[in-house]
């Protein structure tokens, strides 16, 4: 299966990493840089989940003038 994980703005790749990285320490989870294979598919998809939630809020917030 290919995977197309290619950034359309890859300028906001550290700021994604930054938002991944404190989502996972507000649910507790421990998430270090490099590979986190120790990691349950639970704890990557709740992280995933937070961060589209944010990004959902961040442009409803954008689109209504706030």
């Amino acid at each position: 299966m290919a995977r197309n994980n290619k950034k359309v703005v890859p300028e906001a790749r550290q700021a994604l990493d930054n938002m991944k990285f404190e989502i996972a320490s507000q649910l507790g989870v421990n998430l270090k840089p490099g590979y986190n294979g120790d990691l349950t598919a639970k704890e990557a998809g709740y992280i995933g989940g937070y961060m589209v939630k944010r990004m959902i809020e961040q442009a409803e917030r954008q689109l209504s003038g706030r």
